[in-house]
């Protein structure tokens, strides 16, 4: 559990760089041109991919899924979605203290909330399962993966917020089917991972994850984005974990995980807006100075941040 705790301050950390990156490949501000978003999704990709702050969000994706890995190595699907989706609690956190973003008294419950959720959960849920699952399970993740990107397809066609929700949605099943196909791998052998279709599975869904993911920040509402994130990537996987992979919970506390579950995914769904970075303050007007014969202009200070 401690292992999915930090893929969580990982990746919600990552989230608030990479929002800032992916409006500013989009308004142009990220200093190389190519303003106003044209060019396609892929080409807003690569513009936002240029900058500092997606890249340092990338490398803690890094970070966070070589956590998440070892996670779902030793825990069940379900305890990782949820600790997974906790992470906007983090982002929360990280929005107030270094972009001073302030949070209501409602958005601390939700952080609470979810703290409370996870805490029901590391009590309640046991080991992973042994169970290997059917053997077409690994194909089906493959199909997924497939489906995910058929999804962004049609989702990149629709506008506001049925855009953002069908984005969204098509992320989080990607890195569903990132977490299933994890528990699929159990040989590292370039061999066995070249025939196991788990192993592409694993890589066409997070990839389509991840462009999904961006095209999600850069248009719409990224709150309705965000959720559909979160639903996306807890609940399918957690039912795949119970009912075919043998995940369990502790002896007589299966209610425990299934309150602690949905207590944590409802704290983090109230926490969606931290998806998306902060609108920057606009700079206060001051009111004109009156004019002075051969006096230079005073300079313009740029707004606080």
């Amino acid at each position: 559990m401690v292992c999915a705790l930090g893929a969580a301050v990982c990746f919600g950390t990552a989230t608030v760089l990479q929002a800032m990156a992916a409006r500013a490949a989009v308004d142009g501000s990220d200093g190389r041109g190519g303003g106003g978003g044209g060019g396609g999704d892929a080409a807003l990709l690569l513009r936002a991919v240029r900058q500092w702050r997606y890249l340092a969000g990338l490398g803690l994706d890094g970070v966070g899924f070589l956590f998440q890995i070892a996670a779902l190595r030793s825990v069940p699907i379900y305890a990782v979605g949820a600790a997974l989706a906790s992470s906007l609690a983090v982002t929360a956190v990280v929005a107030a203290r270094l972009l001073r973003v302030r949070l209501s008294r409602m958005e601390w419950l939700a952080v609470g909330v979810v703290c409370a959720g996870l805490a029901m959960l590391g009590l309640a849920s046991g080991t992973e399962g042994q169970e290997s699952g059917p053997e077409a399970l690994p194909w089906a993740m493959l199909g997924a993966a497939g489906g995910v990107l058929l999804l962004g397809l049609v989702g990149g066609r629709l506008t506001g917020r049925g855009r953002a929700l069908v984005l969204g949605l098509g992320a989080g099943c990607g890195f569903g089917v990132v977490e299933v196909a994890v528990r699929l791998i159990d040989s590292l052998a370039p061999w066995d991972l070249l025939a196991n279709p788990a192993t592409y599975a694993l890589l066409l869904g997070g990839g389509a994850a991840f462009l999904l993911l961006t095209s999600a920040l850069q248009r719409g509402s990224v709150t309705t984005a965000t959720a559909g994130i979160v639903i996306g990537e807890t609940i399918g996987p957690a039912l795949v974990g119970v009912v075919w992979l043998g995940d369990r919970t502790r002896e007589g506390l299966g209610w425990l995980a299934v309150l602690g579950f949905a207590v944590a995914v409802a704290g983090a769904l109230a926490l969606a807006r931290f998806g998306e970075a902060p609108e920057p303050v606009p700079a206060p007007e001051t009111p004109e100075a009156p004019e002075a014969p051969e006096a230079p202009e005073a300079p313009v200070r740029p707004a606080p941040r």
